[in-house]
Formats: structure tokens, sequence, C-alpha cells
């Protein structure tokens, strides 16, 4: 065999990810907020892009109402709007240049509004009766912070202005619980003063409300409760000093510290069940961030569902081709043209993109609507078991892409705002060879008898019994799986603590 040099010539065909179908496929996963601020670094990198401060975006509900038969599926209609117009082919077609978004056939608020009711406001009107829509948040109380709340009984109750900086420098040091986290001494290091004073300011603020703050461990903030309560008895300091036997459920050694019976102790045990171990929990620390669903869904006429695309959440671009008309003629150089070019294209094929993945969620959404219509109209006993394989040979696409679509996606139904994969669950079999049972709301029948059966608790083995009786076939393993992930705790457990009054 000789071995040498050699000149083939091959010919293979591959799949290659440009980077315009990179970004399709990015779009299809991104959130609402994600893709927002994806849109705004697309409008501050490319000039040929510019926000559509016209467009009130929503998709015709009309068109996409899913009737009550569901016999057959209907793919619904392409929902943005292209140049003014609703051509499917634009669809189909993926290298067709557009020159704006849609608009989703959004109706003008109308001209001279602002400057009629500045003229009318300038004339001596008063503006806060006005007609105009008013600002719901204006109109809301402003709730206290902690450190306010905190801050108003130094100044009431502490006289000394050193104590009242060393309450101050106190009061940072709180966690959002109201713990004191960090060291007394460093405190008086830094701030020069003696530790026993700065420990007495700390028994000062101690007694402020909330009752339990300041506290530095918890047994230190179920004292403080107790003692404004007059109920720190020697008994009680007991069980406060070996709680690790209260979190163990050690009765016989409690009772043995505490030197109590059996009564005496439950009624101690309800009395810290009524404490509060996180005294400041009840200020509002951090602003709750809403869910905005990217879906709408509601009841049509004649047992009908309209769906449509949340306006708020559409992108709301267009491209400049008035502008690229003008600087492309004014191009000096290859280089210049060429930079215009390609953010010409990469503008049409954003807004392509953008096109594509409001088609594609309207798609999936109103396929999931149609195969768990028992659910939104009967509740979570009958949700459907789903896999993405189902939604995706209905509406012909891949599982990755169905996949992508819902996640980090919400669609807001007459039960509730949900997140697209939710209803993605796996089935469970029937007893009795009939229909297979998802197992969402199989956890929701476990949680609903361990809520309901009162003094007679029931084991994990008469669940299963009951289960079956419903003609649901499931494993005492797969029963004792999904009460432990909602957190509910054993049948013999749950007899303890209720034999201790500790549930209600």
């Amino acid at each position: 065999m000789v071995l040498g040099p050699r000149l083939d010539m091959r010919q293979a065909q591959s799949l290659v990810m440009t980077p315009q179908l990179q970004q399709a496929i990015k779009l299809l996963q991104l959130s609402n907020l994600e893709l927002t601020a994806f849109i705004d670094m697309e409008l501050e990198r490319n000039p040929l892009l510019e926000r559509d401060e016209t467009s009130e975006g929503g998709l015709s509900a009309e068109a996409q109402a899913i009737p009550e038969a569901l016999m057959d599926h209907r793919e619904p209609e392409a929902t943005p709007v292209l140049d003014g117009t609703n051509d499917s082919s634009a669809q189909d077609s993926l290298d067709m240049d557009y020159d704006n978004l849609y608009n989703n056939d959004s109706v003008s608020d109308g001209a001279g509004g602002g400057e009629a009711f500045a003229d009318w406001s300038k004339s001596g009107g008063r503006t806060d009766f006005g007609d105009g829509e008013s600002n719901l948040e204006q109109t809301l109380a402003e709730s206290i912070t902690m450190r306010d709340h905190l801050v108003a009984q130094i100044n009431m109750d502490i006289t000394d202005i050193k104590e009242r900086l060393i309450g101050l420098h106190l009061i940072s040091m709180l966690d959002e619980s109201g713990y004191l986290i960090g060291s007394l001494e460093d405190l008086a290091f830094r701030l020069g003063c003696p530790l026993e004073l700065v420990e007495a300011v700390l028994q000062k603020m101690q007694r402020f409300d909330p009752a339990g703050i300041f506290a530095r461990t918890l047994a230190e903030c179920l004292a403080i409760q107790l003692k404004e309560k007059d109920r720190y008895d020697p008994a009680m300091e007991a069980m406060i000093n070996n709680l690790p036997l209260l979190a163990k459920r050690d009765l016989a050694g409690l009772m043995r510290v505490c030197g109590v019976d059996a009564e005496d102790l439950t009624e101690m045990i309800v009395e810290i069940k009524a404490l509060d171990p996180k005294p400041a929990l009840k200020f509002d620390h951090t602003t709750a961030q809403t869910i905005t669903p990217d879906v709408l869904m509601r009841r049509g006429p004649e047992g009908t569902w309209l769906v449509e695309l949340n306006a708020d959440t559409l992108p709301k671009v267009l491209v400049d081709t008035r502008y690229f008309a003008q600087v492309s003629g004014a191009a000096r150089n290859k280089e210049e043209k060429a930079y215009l070019v390609e953010n010409f294209q990469s503008a049409n094929w954003l807004v392509k993109s953008l096109h594509q993945r409001a088609t594609t969620i309207m798609k999936v959404a109103s396929e999931l609507i149609r195969q768990q219509d028992a659910f939104f109209r009967h509740g979570i006993q009958h949700l459907r078991p789903l896999v993405l394989r189902d939604i995706a040979n209905a509406i012909g696409m891949h599982e990755s892409t169905v996949s992508r679509v819902t996640s980090n996606k919400y669609i807001s139904t007459p039960r509730g705002i949900f997140e697209l994969k939710y209803f993605f669950t796996k089935s469970i079999g029937s007893a009795d060879g009939g229909d297979a049972h998802s197992a969402e709301s199989v956890r929701h029948r476990i949680k609903a008898l361990i809520d309901n059966e009162g003094k007679d608790v029931l084991s994990d083995d008469k669940i299963v019994d009951i289960l079956k009786a419903e003609s649901i076939e499931i494993a005492r393993r797969t029963v004792a799986k999904y009460r432990e992930g909602m957190n509910i705790p054993s049948s013999v457990q749950r007899r303890r603590d209720k034999s201790l009054g500790m549930v209600s």
C-alpha cells in the first residue's frame, strides 16, 4: 500500500444554522420582558428600526373563535398584519422583505386630544376633574416601610441624641424578617461608644412594635413576644430554650424539661404556634412583580372560546424605509452601502421573525385550548394528560418548537393565569381500562382527600384504595412522592400534629 497525498472532490448536504435562523429560534423562547429588552437593544443598534408609537395591538378575537363542539381543528389565521394587509402567503415565504411591522389592525386614538386638554387647563380648569383616564396608582395609599415605622418610634421613645444615633444604626442592621444581623461589638467600635450603651439601646428597641423585632435568634424572638403577653413563665422559658426538642416533636423530653403534663404541654404548643417567627414580614420590602400574560382567553357567544395575543406584550417597531431611501442615495463608498444593506436586511428579518413568533404562539395556544377544553369548562379534575408531541403533531411543527413557544409564556383564562407548560402533564393509567388521568389532577385529588380527612387520618395505602375505586391506577410510592412534593407530612406525622392541636 502506497501512502501519498491526493486531491478529492466530494458533494454533501448539511443543515447550516444561519445567524438569522438562530435569531428567529431565540425569539421564540424569549419571555415578553426579555423580548422587550431585545427590541430595545435592536432599536439602539439599528438606525433603520424605529418604534411604532401609534400601534395598539390586539388580534381579532372573532377570527380566533374556537367552537364549543371542537370536532375539527381550525388553524388560527395569520395574526400580524404587514403593510396594512393580511396576506396569508407572507407566512410561507421566508425570503420576503417587509418594510413595516404589523400594527394588529390598530385604530388611532385621534389627534388633538392632548392639545385640547392643555388649552382647557390653561384657561383655569381643574385638571384633577378632567374626563381623561385617571392614574390608578396615584389613588393608592402609600404603604409604610419598616424603617419609617421604627424611626417614628425612636423619635417618640428615645430622647437622647447618642441613643438615637445608635438606634438608627441598629435599624440598618435588620434583615427582612426583623432579625438583627451583625455584631454589637463591631457597632460599638465603629461608633466609639461603650458596648453596654449599645446593649441598653437594643433592649429598649426590642420593646418596639411589632413584638419580636430586633431579636438575634428565633428563641429570643419568641421570648420577646411571650414577655409582651406576660406568658414567659419558667415552663415556657424551658420550652423556648429547648426548641430542637419541639422541632423533633419529642413530647416526652419536653414534658420532662418543662415539668408539665401532656395537657399543659399541648396548651403551650398552641401558644407557641400563635407567635410570629418573622415579625417584620408584614411590611412590604419589595414590589411584587405581577405576571403579564402573553395570550388572553375569554368566553365568546354560543360556548366558544375567544383567543388573542396580549397587545401590551406585542413589540411595536417598524422599518424606516423612507430614511433608508434617503441615506442609501447619499452613500459615498462600498462600506457605507454594505452597512446600510446589512441593517436593512436585519430589520426586515426581525420583522418577519416577530411575525412568525406571534403566529406560532397563537397556533400553539389555540391547540392547547382545544385539547384542554374540559379543564377550562369543568376544572382541574378534567385536565388531560398531554405531551409536546400531541401539540406538535396537531399543528404540524417540531416538538422543540412547541417547547420553545411554551417556555416562559403565560395565558390568562377564566380560571386564572397559567404558564403554557402547566398543561403538559404525565398520564396515569385507568384501573378500568378507560381514559388515562393527568398527573396534576391526581395530585389535586390527593390533596383534596388529605384536606378533608378530618380526625381519621388517611394512610398512603388507604389513599391508593380510594383512588382505585375512582378508576385511578396508582402505586403507593407514587402517592408518597406526590404527597411529599406538595410538602404534606406522612399520616403518622399528621396524626401526631392533630393530637397536639398543631393542625387546625
